[in-house]
């Protein structure tokens, strides 16, 4: 193995991870003056986040500030605390000089023109680099070789050293986007670090072989859930849950994530309630259900008379006898109160995010690492959550921002 040792080059910035938040900061740094390097273990730059643009780039949320503020959880003062130096409104307007035009869906949500994250990327990268920041791609971050970071590329060791660094690393979701949490040792040596759990993600249920097998990647759409408690204040809201063979996700299911974990964490299981029909009554229901049935079958008289889809034709099949499909009373309860048992969160890996990381105590205000200075934070490598929503990228907008400033202070201050 070759060793290029360049320790006695003294780049002013560096910053690892060349996510939202990573590429955040080094804009907020260059355009103070300074010589940004990024570095980056993946071939390209931000994976996750064109990953998370593929289908529909949700950028953000249009919801009032005040709101928007209180969906982070247990972190909702830390991560505000971001959105004061970087709100929503300086997010649309930083795009918007960025040549991306942006359109407020029916829910709220906010999404580029071109609903896609490659072109506001592209746009993004070759700014920065008429900026002067420099790309360092299959660059793997490894460790500290004294003062010097150490990284790994190709078949060679490569020593860096810097006035000011800024991790942005990831949390530990996708690993194979680059957010491995390698950095987990060598950074933290596990100190003021909480351990990461799955967020956004799906849950484990019981469904029979015939259900999961015939209605796999279907979605329930317009339904409630509500658990008990009401945790994240989205009890009543309709949303879509989508069918695993193993289990349940979906955007509502996301939605009530946090607290489904937490109780899984805390109890074993998460009991839900979901209502298949919010926008009937129980008496109207069975009101409906009593009307002459004649010759048709059960099902296709729950898709004239209520207007069913198949699934959940199939999921009342899935909890009721033939004598209980029969019965009025025992259908409409079932729509207005399907009750599931939650039992163990999907794989980590495959989460839409992850909760966990640096604790709040071993950072400063600005996100420095109280136990090395000059050495700073920011993104999912950090210990917050969200929903989906356009939240995790808001906040790691947020945190990119609001770390390079904290690095400029600080760099100022070393030049005095």
């Amino acid at each position: 193995m070759s060793v290029q040792n360049f320790s006695n080059v003294l780049t002013p910035v560096v910053i690892i991870g060349a996510g939202p938040a990573g590429l955040m900061a080094a804009e907020t740094l260059a355009k103070a003056g300074y010589q940004v390097s990024i570095y980056d273990a993946m071939p390209s730059v931000a994976r996750k986040f064109l990953l998370a643009g593929k289908g529909g780039m949700n950028i953000t949320h249009s919801e009032a500030e005040t709101l928007f503020k209180q969906r982070f959880y247990e972190a909702n003062d830390w991560v505000s605390e971001w959105l004061e130096s970087f709100n929503v409104a300086d997010l649309r307007a930083w795009l918007t000089e960025l040549g991306v035009e942006t359109f407020v869906g029916t829910s709220g949500r906010v999404f580029p023109v071109e609903m896609k994250a490659a072109p506001l990327l592209r746009k993004w990268v070759h700014r920065l680099k008429q900026q002067g920041v420099v790309f360092h791609v299959r660059h793997k971050w490894l460790g500290w070789q004294g003062d010097a970071l150490h990284f790994q590329h190709l078949e060679e060791s490569v020593f860096v050293e810097a006035k000011s660094i800024l991790f942005a690393l990831g949390g530990a979701s996708w690993p194979s986007l680059g957010s491995d949490a390698s950095w987990i040792t060598p950074l933290t040596n596990g100190e003021g670090f909480r351990s990461f759990r799955p967020a956004n993600c799906g849950f484990k249920c019981h469904w029979s072989d015939y259900f999961a097998k015939n209605s796999k990647g279907v979605a329930m759409k317009g339904v409630t859930i509500s658990m008990d408690g009401n945790p994240v204040g989205k009890n009543g809201v309709k949303g879509e849950v989508m069918i695993d063979a193993l289990g349940i996700e979906g955007s509502l299911i996301y939605a009530h994530a946090s607290a489904i974990r937490d109780q899984i964490i805390e109890t074993g299981k998460a009991d839900l309630i979901i209502d298949l029909m919010p926008d009937r009554s129980k008496e109207d229901i069975i009101k409906r259900l009593k009307e002459p049935k004649g010759k048709s079958s059960m099902v296709n008289f729950l898709k004239k008379k209520l207007r069913l889809d198949s699934v959940k034709c199939m999921i009342l099949r899935e909890r009721l006898s033939q004598e209980e499909m029969n019965r009025p009373e025992s259908v409409a309860a079932c729509l207005k109160s399907f009750e599931l048992t939650l039992t163990e969160c999907f794989d980590l890996k495959n989460a839409i995010s992850s909760a966990g990381g640096i604790q709040r105590e071993a950072l400063t205000s600005s996100l420095m690492l109280r136990q090395r200075n000059g050495v700073f934070c920011a993104g999912e490598m950090l210990d917050w959550e969200a929903p989906t929503g356009g939240y995790l990228l808001t906040a790691c907008f947020a945190s990119g921002f609001h770390a390079g400033k904290g690095m400029l202070n600080w760099l100022n201050k070393l030049s005095v």
